[in-house]
């Protein structure tokens, strides 16, 4: 939190968050922090919404010391006492409460130690498996400066941040303003915002109206990114920085410009400055940075500070990142292996398909088959025609289902775990 009060100090006046000034945010900070001076628990539970009076009762009880675990506010209430339980948590913060006042100055440490707990965060659980996530104040701070020198900092930056501030893509954005002294809002009232981060939904309903001159960055991620979407991005002249990353390496580890890199248009991107990428046998793409988790909450550390990111990929001669798909999506069909991905890139070059999403179908001849999810107004035979001529014939889909929608996390991906 040191960033708040230095830039408080340094550039009072100057916008940070929505209209609060850095000055404001700073005094807000304080009184909030003074309000929660009392609360004896290291670790509390809070589920914040985006908006400002939350992000400020973040920013004071990471300001206390507090390790706080965010949750997802739309969750239903027994599901958020069940995760606190979980992780014997029993104090649960609203922002807005009077909390425990004290006199005198909040106990407040501006200058965390690199090693010190900021946030706990839980796993997106698109695998079904959910872990905790201890989030430090060495990973946000190395993830923070290494994205400034991939994305560059304006003086005039402001990033519009629509992803949940609960989840590693909409907190990572808090803190890059806090870092670069730059303004972030909630809402575009102003029409400021030349920075934003969208998963391939967000992106794909306002592909064809955003004007191409509006955002100087439009960071965009997610667990596969329709090359339909990313091509059409690049023949509008949009400035989509195609990311890599998870909530254990505190959001984007990889990245680049498709702009500036057309040859490249299939790869996530290059490694941040500080990450390491290299492979297991079986090409399962292997993280090191210092940004990086030392491990799973309550669970062992990782082995030689190398996390195991359950994708398969593999470099280029010049060094750019390309994922060809999850480990746990492949799927083997009468002895060929197929990744979903490939599919699902054929199946969104069909007229009308607006979401595609492909999982394997036990078989009794063949042992697993792909089968095919689609949402868009297409005939599901006239689809299969299409495959049929586009895919080599075991990675046809045995049949197509249409849906009125995908089902999905709170961040956009798609939980293929929810088709099986």
């Amino acid at each position: 939190m040191k960033w708040l009060k230095e830039s408080a100090a340094a550039w009072p006046e100057k916008k940070f968050l929505g209209e609060l000034t850095f000055g404001e945010a700073f005094s807000r900070v304080e009184e909030i922090a003074y309000r929660y001076a009392l609360l004896g628990d290291r670790q509390v539970a809070f589920a914040p919404r985006n908006r400002e009076e939350d992000a400020l009762t973040l920013f004071s009880l990471l300001a206390l010391g507090k390790e706080v675990l965010l949750l997802n506010p739309k969750l239903p209430e027994t599901e958020i006492v069940s995760q606190m339980r979980k992780l014997h948590i029993y104090t649960r913060i609203f922002a807005g409460t009077p909390g425990l006042a004290m006199k005198g100055p909040a106990p407040v440490d501006w200058a965390p130690a690199d090693d010190k707990v900021a946030v706990l965060m839980n796993t997106s659980g698109t695998t079904g498996d959910v872990k905790t996530i201890p989030i430090t104040w060495g990973m946000i701070s190395s993830h923070v400066a290494a994205s400034a020198e991939a994305l560059g900092v304006e003086e005039n930056d402001c990033w519009l941040d629509e992803l949940p501030i609960f989840h590693v893509s909409g907190l990572s954005i808090l803190m890059r303003s806090l870092y670069n002294v730059t303004r972030v809002v909630f809402r575009d009232v102003d029409g400021s915002a030349n920075m934003v981060s969208w998963v391939p939904t967000q992106l794909q309903e306002k592909l064809e109206s955003l004007n191409p001159g509006k955002f100087r960055v439009i960071l965009l991620g997610g667990t596969s990114l329709p090359e339909r979407l990313i091509v059409r991005s690049f023949e509008r002249g949009l400035r989509v920085y195609k990311t890599y990353g998870m909530t254990e390496t505190f959001s984007q580890s990889v990245t680049f410009s498709i702009q500036d890199f057309p040859e490249k248009l299939e790869s996530v991107g290059k490694p941040l400055p500080g990450v390491e990428v290299s492979f297991a046998e079986d090409r399962e793409i292997l993280l090191s940075s210092p940004m990086l988790m030392t491990g799973y909450l309550g669970r062992e550390p990782l082995p030689g500070h190398e996390f195991a990111t359950g994708d398969i990929g593999h470099l280029d001669a010049d060094g750019f990142l390309y994922v060809e798909g999850r480990k746990s999506d492949l799927m083997i069909s009468g002895g060929e292996n197929i990744f979903p991905a490939e599919i699902e890139n054929v199946a969104y070059q069909f007229a009308g398909v607006r979401e595609a999403a492909v999982v394997a179908r036990e078989d009794a001849k063949w042992g697993q088959v792909p089968v095919l999810y689609v949402v868009g107004d297409v005939d599901e035979e006239a689809l299969l025609s299409f495959l049929r001529e586009k895919l080599v014939v075991f990675k046809v889909p045995k049949i197509v289902v249409k849906l009125d929608g995908l089902p999905k996390n709170a961040t956009g991906k798609i939980l293929k775990k929810e088709l099986k």
